[in-house]
Formats: C-alpha cells, structure tokens, sequence
C-alpha cells in the first residue's frame, strides 16, 4: 500500500472520530476544539487531492477564523440549562426549514456532482477553478448554505438578547 493511501485512511479515520467526539462531548468548548481538529484532518485530504489552495482555505477560514468566532461566542453566551431546553413550536419550525435548506443544497450538489465528472483535468484546485465552480456549478447550493448560516448568526443574536433582557428584568425587580 502506498503512503498517499496509509494517510489517506489515517486522515479520514482521525476526521471521522474528531466529528464523533463533537457530538458526545458534554463541554461545548471542547466540541468547537475537536471541529477543529476534523477541519484540519480534511485539509489534509486537500493536500492528498493535491488541491492546496482549498487545504490553505480550509485552515485560515474555517479552522482559523470561523472556529474562533465560535468559541468566543461560545464563552460569551454562557447560556444557561433553563434557555437551552426551552423547545417551542417556532424552533422546531425553524429548525425544519433550516435542514429542508440544506438538504436541498445538499441534493443540488449530488445532482450537480452526477452530472459533470468530477474532479475534471481542469479542476487544479487554484483561485481560479474553485471560483469558476463556486460562482457557475454550484452557485445555488453554495447561497443555500449562505443562508443557513446567517439564520445561524440571527438565532444566536436572539439568544444573547432573550439572556441579556432576563438579567436586566431579575436585577431591576431586586432591590
């Protein structure tokens, strides 16, 4: 077996298992640490398609950027074990739409993939072929999935909002 295969299964297996302990660690900081560690190991199956400017991409946006965005907001909402298993009918409509959204996108994307072969001779994973993908093949699944997320940043300002008000109405009603 050759090397690109050995870390090939070592990337996927290491990505496989950083994605499962985000879903059953208890701690939502150490959650945010091991996606983290997920979006390293799949730029590492960036380099292994030889698609490095996607790998440098993947590090600087998502495992940079983004992952510190959500570990602030995080630390910072601090929301407490009454708001979090608050449930009404509106969050479970949402939360609906949200994953109708993206399964849509998600079904674009296969259609898409089933009808090109992909990676072409062309696809060499610069600038220039990932944005003639992104603004031509996959333009619909790429603003669905704009939209999520800022139906995400608008669900956790309205959280910060409804705890912020809750404080403010506990400390004016104490005297």
């Amino acid at each position: 077996m050759a090397l690109p295969d050995i870390l090939f299964y070592v990337f996927s297996t290491l990505m496989l298992l950083s994605g499962l302990m985000v879903l059953l660690s208890r701690n939502p900081v150490t959650s945010a640490l091991f996606l983290v560690m997920s979006f390293i190991f799949l730029a590492g199956l960036y380099v292994l398609l030889e698609a490095y400017f996607v790998a440098a991409i993947q590090i600087l946006v998502y495992a940079g950027a983004v992952m510190v965005l959500f570990i602030f907001i995080i630390m910072l909402l601090d929301i407490k074990a009454s708001v979090k298993s608050s449930f009404t009918y509106l969050t479970a409509a949402a939360g609906g739409l949200m994953a109708s959204l993206l399964g849509f996108a998600l079904w674009q994307t296969l259609k898409r993939t089933s009808n090109t072969s992909l990676p072409s001779p062309h696809f060499s994973g610069d600038l220039k072929s990932v944005m003639r993908l992104l603004f031509t093949d996959y333009m619909l699944p790429f603003e669905l999935i704009a939209l999520l997320v800022l139906a995400a940043m608008i669900g956790v300002i309205l959280l910060s909002q409804k705890e912020s008000q809750d404080n403010k109405n506990s400390s004016q009603a104490a005297p």
